[in-house]
Parts: C-alpha cells; structure tokens; sequence
C-alpha cells in the first residue's frame, strides 16, 4: 500500500509540473530533437494519389497539454501572416506550430490540380498530427479562413484526435458568405466603384491592375485588414501566395467566392462536431459576424467571440479582443471547464 500511494504521489507530482502556470522557460524551450537543432523546423513528408512531397512546419515551445496547430487561409497562402501568434501564445505557455500547407511557398508545390481538394487537404492535416505526435490530450486546431474551413473538415472526419477546435472568420457556407459579399458588403461600396469592378469581373479580365487598385482601398483595406500600414508578414504572405491554387479554389479575389469551394456547404452538420469549439466573427469581417454567432450555438459545446473593431485578420486588427477570448478558451478547456 506504501508503494502504491508513492507511486501515486509521484505521478500526481508529475501532472502538477506538466501544468503551463508551472512551466519553466528552460523546459519550455527544451529542444525536443537531439539532432541538428533547426529552430523548431521540421518537413513532414506527406503521401498523395500522385506521389510524396513535403510540408513546412515550425514548432514553437514544449507543452505536454497545449499544442496549438495553425491553418492559415487562401487556400495556399503562407504561415507568414499567423506570425503574430508568437507575440501571445508562448508567453501563456502555448506550444504552437506553424505550417504552410502542401502548394504553399515554404512547402512543396506540385501542380497535379488534382491534388486540390478538400478531402485531400484533411488527409494532410492528419498526416501531420501524427508526425507530430499530436492527441487529444493535446492538440487544439485553429484556422483562419479557408484554414476554418479545413479545420471544420478536419473535425468532422477526425475530432476524436482534438482537445479543441478554434474556428476563425470563416462561415460554413460559402454560398452564404457570396451571398454576404454581394448583399451586404458590396452595397457599401462607392457606386462607380463597384460598377467598374463588375465590369471587369464580367470580362474576366482579373490581371488588369485596375482591379487590384480598386479593391485593396474599397474592399481589402476595410473588410480584410483594417491596419493603417499593413504588418510585414501580412505583406509576405500575399507576395508568396500561390495564386495558381488560390484562383482554382477559391477565386480571383477575396470578394466573393468563385472556385471549387464556391458551394461547399456543411452549416447541417456542424452538430456532429462535439468537442469544445470557439468561433470568433468580427465587426468588419468579409464573413457575416451574425452567421458566425448563429454559428456557435450550432456545436454541441460552442462559445463565441466577438471583436468589435476586427476584420478578416481580426488576430492583427482586434488583438484587444482577439487573443485574450482564444486564451481563455484555450485555458478553460485546458482545466476540463
């Protein structure tokens, strides 16, 4: 009996030194490779139907509870503008990982068009997890965007992998997001404005340089990110931005949606995905904050956050709000609240 309350003890013991609030900044950092130590970077091979190639990650910090993977938006622009995470998560202990996705700039880029499927991108998801040795004991998926999208995707066919599920400035139904940009969103918009941009869309005539300059003022400036100067990594994840794979899934642009993904549509089964979600919507998003709160109460243990002075990368323009509503999610469930 002596050895058995030592035994227990001792892993009591354990439990309480793998708690974030008692987490050191050396085990924090401990490298987890006896290697080559490459900055947390490491390239997941990732079988497909067409062949193997390689994605970018890039693990930040130890924590044997917290393990947050970002999924950032486009599809396939980079991990570049969810840098901003490193600027909150490590401070509470978060162990984050960042990751360009398969036909991202930092990731292998085939151009099998075939490889461009929802399907097959949360393939790819699960084939990361496992190579990073993520559980749900552990692993917390947030996306952003198309990366909502995904994440959504990723849930339903492999929630019981998840502790947590972050769900990002994406609806679950593209339709209704159009819909939103055509009802809403472009009746804000100066009237000459918009009658030139729709006739250029009507022409089909996407790589004139007038269609751009139109709508990072009038549309992209107000509804994407609302920062007076955009951030560097905002900046460098447009610059590496696979317009190729972007333009196939999801469009030409950010207004609207004209892709494969044009009607992808999973608002009936959000139900089915029960593990602890938290959706956030803002203010000023491309995506309808009224439909992400609808959204919420759709999931079995939804909760929603609000930021009042956020668009589409509300991570960069709301932090105020942003970061202090995903911590707290992220500790609450972390407490099994």
């Amino acid at each position: 009996m002596l050895a058995l309350f030592l035994v227990g003890a001792l892993l009591g013991l354990s439990a309480c030194h793998s708690k974030p609030e008692s987490m050191t900044v050396a085990t924090y950092f401990a490298p987890q490779d006896s290697g080559v130590q490459t900055a947390g970077i490491k390239m997941i091979p990732i079988q497909t139907p067409v062949g193997t190639f390689k994605v970018w990650t890039k693990r930040i910090g130890n924590n044997p509870t917290v393990k947050v993977l970002l999924l950032h938006g486009g599809p396939a622009m980079t991990h570049e503008y969810m840098e901003c995470f490193e600027s909150f998560f490590p401070k509470e202990g978060f162990e984050m990982i960042e990751y360009d996705q398969l036909g991202s700039y930092y990731s292998d880029q085939p151009t099998d068009s075939s490889l461009w499927t929802i399907p097959r991108f949360v393939d790819e998801v699960e084939q990361v997890r496992k190579a990073l040795g993520l559980n749900n004991s552990n692993f917390y998926l947030l996306g952003n965007s198309w990366g909502g999208i995904l994440a959504m995707e990723y849930a339903l066919k492999y929630q019981q992998n998840l502790k947590g599920l972050i769900v990002c400035n994406m609806m679950s139904s593209c339709p209704a997001y159009g819909k939103y940009a055509q009802e809403v969103l472009a009746k804000q918009m100066d009237p000459k404005v918009l009658d030139t941009i729709r006739a250029i869309e009507a022409r089909g005539d996407y790589k004139n340089p007038k269609y751009m300059e139109l709508l990072l003022p009038n549309f992209y400036h107000q509804h994407l990110c609302r920062l007076a100067e955009w951030p560097d990594p905002v900046n460098r994840s447009f610059k590496h931005a696979n317009e190729t794979v972007y333009t196939l899934m999801q469009g030409p642009s950010e207004f609207g949606i004209a892709g494969r993904l044009a009607n992808w549509d999973i608002s009936n089964r959000l139900k089915e995905i029960t593990v602890p979600t938290l959706v956030v919507g803002a203010k000023y998003d491309t995506m309808d904050p009224n439909y992400m709160e609808w959204m919420s109460k759709q999931f079995p243990k939804g909760s929603y956050l609000y930021c009042p002075e956020g668009s589409h990368l509300a991570m960069w323009d709301d932090q105020q709000h942003f970061y202090p509503g995903v911590i707290q999610f992220i500790k609450k469930v972390d407490a099994g609240k």
